[in-house]
């Protein structure tokens, strides 16, 4: 590993990463003054806390790059450490005929009412049926009288 880390590809994300944690370094810092100061702020704070946080990451990512190109040089992939699925008995096949297929239904290219995509679309009244509950059909005429004075705006 220590031959990988040495490679010139390596320096390059080591010292990417350094910067990087450096950076969120002289941010933490930056933040922790700042909420000290008469302007700072539980803001400040909070981004004094998180700065750190996001160099921890850089770190912890770096390690774990470095760790998966060491494994893969190697020659074991990260798929080896998962264990084999267990094989379960074969199941019987069932055959079903498929579903008729169906027409489709035509739809109309413009709508009635609407002023675009994101407008508000009116459908038509469903015609009230009186063999049903007779509440529910007075109150489903009800709604169409409705339906039809608010569309006569």
């Amino acid at each position: 590993m220590l031959r990988l880390a040495l490679s010139p590809r390596w320096w390059v994300w080591h010292i990417l990463t350094l910067g990087a944690m450096a950076t969120c370094a002289f941010l933490a810092a930056w933040q922790w003054g700042r909420a000290g100061s008469a302007m700072g702020s539980a803001l400040n704070v909070g981004y004094g806390l998180q700065w750190p946080l996001f160099a921890i990451f850089f770190g912890v990512m770096w390690w774990r790059f470095l760790r998966l190109e060491a494994r893969r040089i190697a020659g074991k992939d990260a798929d080896e450490q998962v264990p084999p699925p267990v094989e379960a008995e074969p199941v019987q096949e069932v055959h079903e005929p498929a579903p008729a297929a169906t027409t489709p239904v035509a739809v109309d290219e413009e709508p009635e009412d609407g002023e675009g995509p994101f407008g508000v679309r009116r459908k038509a009244a469903q015609p009230v049926e009186d063999d049903e509950d007779p509440q529910l059909a007075a109150y489903n005429r009800m709604l169409a009288k409705l339906a039809e004075h608010d569309r006569g705006r």
